[in-house]
């Protein structure tokens, strides 16, 4: 089976946005972490739950999926949000900075031609919480060409949850029994 990508997103899936008091849900832990270019006496607060890396690590051991963050935290996914959680060091997209107002500048997630890109004809589930109808009809787009790819959109105050991943895998048994994509 050609490789199949697991593009992981960071707020609103793996750190919920919190609430009106600056809190995240009662199942996540709160750390500080200093991205990139910030202000190591200022540093961000984020909330993780610590099941999601046992639970990640599970997923793609069981399923060979090449998990990849896709997210504008780039490279500090790995070490300030990843490492906390237990998972081995994941590559990045590297997403273009840009001058934006909303995350759908286009009518679709900002990501978007980026990953369209990075990914070529490869086979994808895609995790974030912003996606739009846009991004959903690009990827049944692409699926109806050969290309499978499914997007798994979280709610951004709630994040990651098991059933989640019951949807990726009960995807991948149906890819599995798929032909391959384009040749």
């Amino acid at each position: 089976m050609p490789e199949v990508y697991l593009l992981i997103d960071v707020d609103g899936v793996l750190i919920p946005f919190p609430d009106s008091e600056e809190n995240g849900p009662a199942t996540h832990v709160r750390h500080s972490v200093v991205p990139t270019g910030y202000d190591a006496g200022s540093p961000v607060p984020i909330w993780l739950n610590p099941t999601h890396g046992p639970m990640l690590a599970e997923l793609v051991s069981e399923l060979a999926l090449t998990p990849v963050w896709c997210t504008s935290w780039r490279g500090d996914a790995s070490p300030l949000i990843g490492a906390k959680l237990g998972l081995e060091p994941f590559p990045h997209v590297e997403l273009a900075r840009q001058d934006i107002t909303t995350s759908h500048p286009n009518g679709y997630l900002w990501k978007r031609d980026d990953v369209s890109i990075w990914l070529g004809t490869a086979q994808a589930v895609w995790i974030d919480d912003d996606f739009t109808p846009a991004d959903h009809a690009w990827a049944a787009a692409r699926t109806a060409v050969g290309i499978p790819t499914l997007l798994v959109q979280p709610a951004p105050r709630v994040g990651l949850l098991p059933a989640h991943l019951e949807t990726i895998r009960s995807w991948m048994t149906e890819l599995v029994s798929m032909p391959s994509g384009p040749s």
